[in-house]
């Protein structure tokens, strides 16, 4: 949490899991390994992987999730030109001349 790194934040997996913000990301991961049964019935909403939401509830999540406004703010300030179009040879890198002659 960018406001408050130290805000105490509920685990998903584990209700009695009081963690720092700072530290969520790191306590999903290794909750999920520990409670694999209860980390296959929840989903992970595409909008932010630290939102982990029953199966059955993602649909309603992702309508609802308030960091859906941020992706779609990025897709409507992308420009609409087309991306333009790469050569695809390879890498256009060359070596800097050398003077060494490793035969003498």
């Amino acid at each position: 949490d960018v406001l408050d790194p130290e805000r105490l934040i509920q685990c998903p997996l584990v209700k009695h899991h009081q963690i720092r913000a700072r530290r969520f990301p790191y306590h999903l991961v290794k909750c999920k390994e520990s409670n694999p049964e209860i980390a296959k019935k929840l989903a992970t909403c595409p909008f932010n992987a630290r939102h982990l939401v029953p199966q059955a509830d993602l649909s309603d999540h992702i309508m609802k999730c308030n960091d859906k406004a941020f992706m779609e703010q990025d897709v409507v300030n992308r420009p609409s030109e087309p991306p333009q179009e790469q050569p695809n040879n390879g890498s256009t890198w060359q070596a800097p001349p050398c003077d060494e002659d490793w035969e003498t």
